[in-house]
């Protein structure tokens, strides 16, 4: 299977930045590469990308929303100090200890990079080096002197990771593989849906990263009657984990999302997820993620009425790190399954 997978549209996808609330290079270049499979599109107020592909007959007039977030984990500028040393805060969720040393690129009237700097191992205190890392243990080095960089970068300017998409076995390896890798796969997906029973809208949605803000907008908006998100969520499947704590393993299978912190997904939908990946021999697993939240809660709970909903995840090691790793048949297969759920949504029973 991962032999379909298109490396270069995925690499191009990660790459770009966009960290939240900064997400119009990457929806622009989205919106470029789908406007051939849709029938119409929006941009609401907030940013979010709202595709439709309207079904040939739709008597029913039903709807279902497919949401993959385009933001990353990123930081903003907070200062700059006298001797240019750059302080950020964080845009979503970050592992400290992953940052030492990391390059990162400052989005400002040019593109800056830096260093991840930190105090040296060398010169710290036996406490000091028994202490677990904390964000404001690090600045940025640029490089340039404090009159230099004022003319270039400003307080407000956001950053983003610097890292490009290699592959590594059946695996690829980049920065923001959450979510960019559920943006490729929405993306293969809309080239391949042909026949379906109920309008699709599509949703690239902002701000996921910090409390799924513009999903919750495009769901108000839209009142779906079904939900699907597509997200990363955890493979701990390495040296020291226990079984109960793995949540995926890499390689085993587009994942059901049975839960996560802030959502139970409806049984119904888990019902039927797990009857057409075993109908078409899609390999999947189960995902109960006790700690993390996706845009599969607003998509439930945001229409009038609420929605069917719940997730395809994608089974992500070293995720919220520098680098993030998923595997090739894996994405694929999340991709064979997404396009099956939205094609036979009305041979179902969903009645309660």
């Amino acid at each position: 299977m991962s032999e379909t997978i298109n490396v270069p549209l995925l690499s191009a996808i990660c790459e770009i930045p966009g960290a939240p609330g900064h997400e119009k290079r990457i929806r622009d270049f989205v919106l470029d590469i789908i406007k051939p499979y849709i029938d119409d599109y929006q941009i609401d107020n907030v940013g979010n990308l709202i595709v439709i592909k309207r079904a040939k007959t739709n008597i029913l007039g039903k709807k279902v929303m497919v949401a993959a977030h385009l933001d990353e984990i990123g930081f903003i500028v907070t200062g700059i100090d006298d001797k240019g040393f750059v302080r950020f805060h964080t845009l979503g969720g970050f592992d400290p200890k992953t940052l030492t040393a990391q390059r990162v690129i400052i989005h400002g009237q040019e593109e800056i990079i830096g260093v991840m700097g930190s105090k040296p191992i060398h010169v710290m205190s036996v406490e000091e080096r028994n202490a677990v890392p904390k964000i404001g243990d690090y600045f940025i080095d640029t490089g340039y002197s404090k009159e230099e960089l004022i003319k270039k970068i400003q307080i407000g300017d956001v950053i983003t990771r610097e890292r490009s998409l290699i592959e590594m076995g059946n695996c690829v390896n980049c920065k923001s593989i959450d979510n960019r890798v559920s943006v490729f796969i929405l993306v293969e997906t809309l080239k391949l849906l042909t026949d379906f029973p109920y309008d699709i809208y599509a949703t690239f949605t902002v701000q996921e990263e910090m409390g799924g803000r513009g999903a919750v907008v495009a769901s108000h908006a839209i009142n779906p009657d079904f939900g699907i998100a597509l997200d990363t969520t955890i493979a701990y499947d390495v040296p020291g984990a226990k079984e109960n704590e793995m949540v995926t393993k890499l390689g085993a299978g587009a994942a059901i999302k049975i839960m996560d912190s802030s959502v139970i997904s409806d049984t119904r939908m888990v019902a039927y997820l797990k009857q057409l990946a075993q109908k078409n021999e899609i390999n999947w697993q189960t995902e109960i993620l006790t700690g993390g939240n996706t845009d599969t809660a607003a998509l439930q709970r945001n229409g009038k009425m609420g929605s069917i909903a719940g997730a395809i995840s994608i089974p992500t090691r070293h995720i919220h790190q520098v680098i993030e790793m998923a595997d090739k048949g894996d994405i694929q297969n999340c991709i064979m399954l997404l396009k099956v759920a939205l094609e036979s949504l009305d041979q179902f029973d969903w009645s309660h």
